[in-house]
């Protein structure tokens, strides 16, 4: 975020001094040496600085905020699956408790002890079984009881939504 700040207002203050230095004189100058009228007046140039500044600093400023607020807090998923808050905990979780076994590109997980959810693509019921009971009913390789309550239906609910996608 400080990297963005600090592009923004090296954008501006460079916009500003290239402002400043195009309507300090220029073409207006010259022409008044030969004897011309010399452009713009000292008060119109003035506004048309104050003009361009507004716009290049309104341009620094409003395009960096409306390509920052375009990446909104909605997590997209593989495939474009749009998750919701229990979905990114289910997955924060999943990565955590899950991971190290099982693979799911979801998660970005690549566990080889555990069945591939993607091949598997598993119902949420048989999710939440698995978490409940472990395998081979506590005895095999999953342990029962990994993790339990909310937590466990978020993990359910994300590996449903992504898996196989």
């Amino acid at each position: 975020m400080i990297a963005w700040i600090a592009f923004i207002m090296a954008f501006l203050l460079l916009g500003l001094l290239v402002v400043g230095v195009a309507f300090r004189g220029g073409a207006g100058r010259r022409r008044t040496a030969r004897g011309g009228r010399g452009g713009l007046s000292r008060g119109n140039r003035r506004a048309t600085a104050l003009g361009v500044g507004a716009v290049v600093v309104l341009l620094g400023v409003l395009v960096p905020i409306l390509i920052l607020g375009g990446n909104s807090k909605e997590e997209k998923g593989p495939g474009g699956v749009a998750l919701n808050n229990a979905d990114v905990d289910g997955r924060e979780v999943f990565a955590r408790n899950c991971s190290n076994c099982h693979t799911l590109k979801g998660a970005n997980a690549v566990g080889v002890v555990g069945p591939d959810l993607d091949e598997l693509r598993p119902p949420k019921a048989l999710v939440l079984d698995a978490i409940k009971n472990g395998r081979a009913r506590g005895n095999g390789q999953m342990p029962a009881a990994v993790v339990d309550g909310q937590d466990a239906q978020n993990v359910a609910a994300f590996v449903t939504k992504v898996a196989g996608r």
